[in-house]
């Protein structure tokens, strides 16, 4: 069934200005909510109508409305893409409840804008919040480090901890360490670069060079965490997909006084050698109705990128099955 919808903003003295933010250059913005929503939007001047099957037709003037309540200003490329994404975000522009943050507060980091954009992320933090061990489980894109890293920072700036550790297991598909060039921090670093993007994100170049040298921060393979015992710290193990079973037991035991974990991974993505346990899944099992331990688990709805990464994943998944 082919529906039309016909949206008609009202006429102000900065009618003109809000088109132009709401169309993007060249009609821009337009064209991604066409694309993403399979649907055909023509427009004359404030007269907007949307053609397309009634589900996709419906959801485009949705987000075409929420676009609007946002046009004072110019609306960014990302901001639209996330509106696309979730339901949350689409809501929120519109002026509805928003579903986020950390026991009703925000989280103090340099992102003012960062809160939860689903239930399940909500979930999460507040899991993180309440929880000395937390497992984040879900694909690609849906905040799961990111989230985790933020929580960290927060906890930092509330000084509830008294040093983050980020760890990742140095494992790659086809790669051994052995073959990159330079000194030991130069083999690592590229494991752990998506790390140190989300505390420049979170904190600014500036306080995390400043953190680093107060021993605040520190960013390690999983391998230097043997023997180890982290008090007030917050500990965040990220690609725990690709540990053994031993290593995430001996991950867990680290655990120190004073101190929150937060492991996270994606089951569908393992590069551990054909055959190998995951230790995320078998900690998933083992853990699952332990007292203090929460496991946040993630749908391809909580992606949070592009579009078309939410799609990429559940054609991947549907894939596998067939």
């Amino acid at each position: 069934m082919i529906l039309r919808h016909t949206f008609s903003p009202p006429t102000s003295s900065s009618a003109n200005r809000r088109l132009n933010h709401l169309c993007g250059a060249l009609d821009e913005h337009l064209r991604i909510l066409e694309t993403a929503c399979q649907v055909k939007i023509a427009h004359r001047h404030e007269q907007f109508k949307i053609d397309g099957i009634k589900k996709d037709a419906t959801r485009a003037l949705e987000v075409l409305q929420a676009m609007y309540e946002l046009a004072d200003k110019p609306i960014e490329l990302e901001t639209i893409q996330l509106m696309l994404a979730t339901d949350e975000s689409l809501q929120a522009a519109l002026g509805k409840a928003s579903q986020g943050g950390v026991a009703g507060g925000a989280l103090s980091t340099r992102r003012a804008d960062l809160r939860a954009r689903s239930e399940n992320q909500a979930t999460y933090l507040a899991n993180i919040a309440s929880h000395d061990i937390t497992f984040g489980i879900g694909p690609a894109g849906t905040g799961k480090t990111y989230l985790a890293v933020a929580a960290a920072v927060d906890a930092l700036t509330r000084n509830s901890v008294q040093r983050i550790v980020l760890t990742r297991p140095a494992v790659e598909a086809g790669e051994k360490l052995g073959y990159l060039p330079g000194d030991l921090a130069q083999k690592v670093d590229p494991y752990l670069r998506p790390l140190y993007d989300a505390l420049y994100d979170l904190m600014g170049a500036d306080k995390v060079a400043k953190a680093f040298e107060r021993g605040q921060l520190e960013i390690a393979p999983l391998a230097f965490m043997r023997g180890r015992t982290l008090n007030h710290a917050f500990v965040i193990l990220d690609e725990a997909q690709n540990t053994t079973p031993e290593q995430m037991k001996m991950f867990l035991t680290r655990l120190g006084f004073a101190s929150k974990c937060v492991v996270t991974g994606d089951v569908s993505q393992i590069d551990l050698a054909q055959g190998q346990v995951s230790g995320l899944i078998d900690a998933e099992r083992v853990l699952r109705r332990m007292d203090g331990i929460a496991i946040s688990n993630f749908t391809t709805s909580d992606v949070v990128r592009h579009p078309l990464v939410a799609r990429i994943v559940d054609a991947y998944a549907l894939a596998r099955k067939v």
